[in-house]
């Protein structure tokens, strides 16, 4: 039913015909929709198509949340329309900090697996013996 629900509020959303200038000329991805165990309500994870700040798009998509049910209800064969809880995806944000995380990582065990120079040894030194 998830699935079912976000195909039909990505493509409600890609029509454009929501009146709220906060959502005039934006681009947003559903990522996920979550149905309760009884499917009356769900909730649905938005992002900004290619990023940026999600919380003014969470806020005018709550405004608009009578209007997107009315219009899933004519879009969607179920015994109820869910009621429609908005939320800002983060998985995309903690995706990157991990990759960041793993980056820095490797690049310690970079440094850690470099070959150091022998004890003793002078980079200066070209391997000969003083006064030789």
């Amino acid at each position: 039913m998830g699935e079912v629900v976000r195909h039909a509020l990505a493509e409600i959303l890609a029509r454009g015909d929501l009146r709220d200038p906060d959502l005039a000329g934006v681009a947003i991805t559903v990522t996920e929709v979550r149905p309760s165990p009884d499917l009356k309500s769900a909730t649905v994870f938005v992002t900004p198509l290619g990023g940026g700040d999600a919380a003014p798009i969470v806020k005018a998509l709550k405004r608009a949340s009578g209007h997107i049910r009315a219009e899933l209800g004519h879009m969607i064969e179920a015994k109820f329309t869910p009621e429609l809880r908005f939320a800002e995806d983060t998985a995309f944000d903690q995706g990157e900090r991990i990759a960041a995380l793993l980056q820095d990582v490797r690049g310690k065990d970079a440094e850690r697996d470099a070959p150091r120079d022998a004890p003793g040894e002078d980079e200066s030194d070209e391997g000969g013996r003083d006064g030789a």
